[in-house]
């Protein structure tokens, strides 16, 4: 199912909610709206919402607008329960020259978004939130994330889902993606795709 900007964020609450598509879809912009929404509409608690952001920094790489943190579109996030991890996410496929820093890149980022998601685990709130949960695919399993979303009452991620970010030697590593993306949008009470 598409997803349609003036849908009422508050038939969401309650719920498990996945956007997912190509680069530039707006996939973080409308999960910083909704906790926007949640804050300033409906008045709960910051500390309530616990984000994850696995998303790369906003960077332009091979003409290819990519990254995005929920707090470049939302500053008051940075009240909500912000789980953090050193340094940064790297864009696994923009910033690999072959199969090996691929592979180098996605396990650097599945050790930080591995104990993020093992935290809010042990630590839920009543509302996660997870901007690019794709990071954690590239070679985490869906057990865990399925666990972490289960023990909140309202879920909102999104992840990648396109074919715009791609080489020669990324093929197998992003069919993986695909197919996980797609099991998850089935598994997901409301999955929307962006385009």
């Amino acid at each position: 199912m598409k997803f349609n900007s003036s849908k009422s964020y508050q038939e969401l609450i309650g719920h498990q909610t996945f956007l997912y598509g190509e680069t530039n879809t707006k996939k973080t912009y409308y999960t910083a709206k909704f906790i926007q929404f949640l804050i300033e509409s409906k008045h709960i608690d910051p500390k309530e919402i616990s984000i994850l952001d696995f998303a790369p920094l906003q960077s332009i790489i091979n003409n290819i607008k990519i990254g995005g943190k929920i707090k470049d579109f939302y500053k008051n996030s940075i009240k909500c329960n912000n789980f953090s991890f050193e340094g940064d996410i790297i864009p696994p496929r923009l910033k690999a020259k072959n199969i090996k820093e691929l592979y180098d890149n996605a396990c650097k980022n599945f050790k930080k978004t591995y104990t993020i998601l093992n935290l809010f685990t042990e630590n839920p709130t009543s509302i996660l939130i997870i901007n690019d949960v794709s990071i954690y695919f590239h070679i985490g399993n869906k057990r865990l994330l399925l666990e972490s979303i289960k023990k909140s009452n309202t879920f909102f991620g999104n992840s990648y889902y396109g074919s715009s970010i791609k080489s020669d030697f990324t093929i197998l590593f992003s069919r993986r993606e695909k197919r996980i993306v797609e099991y998850l949008s089935r598994k997901i009470e409301y999955s929307y795709f962006t385009g």
